[in-house]
């Protein structure tokens, strides 16, 4: 989905560097991170034009995980500008991730 972005070790830091940005580190064998993504596409479309959103798969981009402390999956970070502001943990429901982002805006 074009909403969406699949990040890297390599663009992560610019990706979150300005804006809100929500990202979902989430890994292929995960099953509740198959379940996250229909709603992280329904936050991408409610959303659409006031955040950015991204996915990191932890399993290839174990550097930016690791220098977050990504240790569950599904996590989702809200970055403001760069700063993490806050953190889910766990499969949400479209509601709680919805309260999430709406902090910042």
């Amino acid at each position: 989905m074009d909403l969406i972005k699949e990040l890297t070790d390599e663009d992560f830091e610019k990706e979150i560097s300005q804006g809100i940005f929500l990202v979902d580190f989430h890994a292929t064998w995960c099953g509740p991170c198959r379940m996250l993504s229909p709603i992280i596409e329904n936050i991408a479309k409610h959303f659409e034009k006031k955040i950015k959103i991204g996915k990191l798969d932890i399993d290839s981009e174990q550097k930016t995980a690791a220098k977050y402390q990504v240790t569950s999956v599904p996590t989702l970070i809200l970055f403001e500008n760069g700063k993490e502001k806050n953190r889910l943990i766990g499969l949400r429901n479209f509601d709680e991730i919805k309260e999430l982002v709406s902090s910042l805006l």
